[in-house]
């Protein structure tokens, strides 16, 4: 499937994989997989979930499961870390060794399943489509692309140009210019839900740390403090309010940066969190401890880093 124009895009993601999905899913939208079975698979899954949680383990509105040599596709729902009734197809589309193209298209009332253009199976929403925000891919599997196509794309045969494409490229409704370091941008209307600051750059050959800050207009406060330090591969965040820091944040399954390497980091602002992923997988959100979000005034990047795009949508 080739698609003109994709809302987001994750190229050759790491397996185990948390993505979050910018906006959520809605309805006519279709989640794009394409991927490979290794030699010797038993199994693997996608599951469509409401946040990434570990302990509590997050809820999960679409479990898609195949066991290859049971030749069966188990699918399910997750919730207060209970699984439902499970729906079986004794059916088995996908080959070990072989490649497969999997396309989820989100309804108003369930999804719809097809592996390799030929429809597989409907699985009726157990959980509500607004609450879904993540997926999660594990198991014995290969995966090239994962895309987030929206109504309005017009499928073709075969897939090419995927994965040419970002997952940040939405437009900007604000995007700098002068990207030296410190970096310093006014957010003039502040932040509202919905929104995301996409920060692409590098970070220095030999770098120990730097930081990302989200202030009030005055400066004085900073609301998100996100400070990635590479020596001890710690990501602290934090917030300091009325001349005083607070609890450190530090939970983290993996470091995502490196010295002398790329990233892209999104970070989203949801009505209760901050959600905050690199280079396309999630990484953990951060409560908001200020409400007023559009009491957010200026966007802060020091430390060592070069800038290459620095933009809100």
């Amino acid at each position: 499937m080739s698609i003109s124009n994709p809302r987001q895009v994750f190229s050759n993601p790491s397996i185990p994989f948390a993505g979050t999905i910018l906006g959520g899913l809605l309805p006519e939208e279709m989640v794009l997989i394409q991927g490979s079975v290794p030699s010797g698979a038993d199994r693997f899954q996608v599951d469509f979930t409401c946040g990434s949680s570990v302990k509590p383990r997050a809820d999960v509105a679409f479990h898609f499961n195949p066991r290859l040599k049971k030749k069966r596709i188990v699918c399910n729902t997750l919730e207060k870390e209970r699984w439902g009734s499970e729906e079986i197809l004794y059916q088995m589309p996908l080959k070990v060794g072989g490649a497969f193209e999997l396309i989820i298209l989100v309804l108003k009332d369930k999804y719809k399943v097809a592996v390799n253009g030929a429809h597989v199976l409907e699985y009726k929403h157990r959980v509500d489509l607004n609450r879904v925000d993540t997926i999660l891919i594990s198991g014995t599997v290969e995966v090239q692309a994962v895309a987030v196509l929206p109504p309005a794309s017009s499928p073709a045969s075969p897939a090419s140009s995927l994965t040419s494409q970002s997952s940040s490229d939405s437009e900007a409704i604000l995007s700098f210019r002068d990207l030296k370091v410190p970096f310093r941008g006014r957010l003039e209307k502040g932040l509202k839900v919905g929104r995301s600051i996409i920060i692409k750059g590098q970070t220095s050959p030999n770098a120990n740390s730097f930081g990302v800050n989200l202030r009030d207009a005055s400066g004085r406060d900073v609301v998100l403090h996100l400070n990635p330090r590479l020596a001890k591969r710690v990501f602290v965040r934090n917030s300091f309010l009325s001349e005083c820091w607070g609890a450190e944040e530090l939970d983290l399954e993996a470091f995502p940066f490196a010295a002398g390497e790329y990233f892209e980091m999104i970070v989203r602002c949801d009505a209760r969190h901050f959600r905050v992923a690199v280079n396309g997988c999630h990484q953990f959100d951060y409560k908001h401890r200020v409400q007023d979000l559009s009491a957010v005034g200026q966007l802060e990047v020091v430390g060592d880093v070069t800038l290459m795009d620095v933009r809100m949508t």
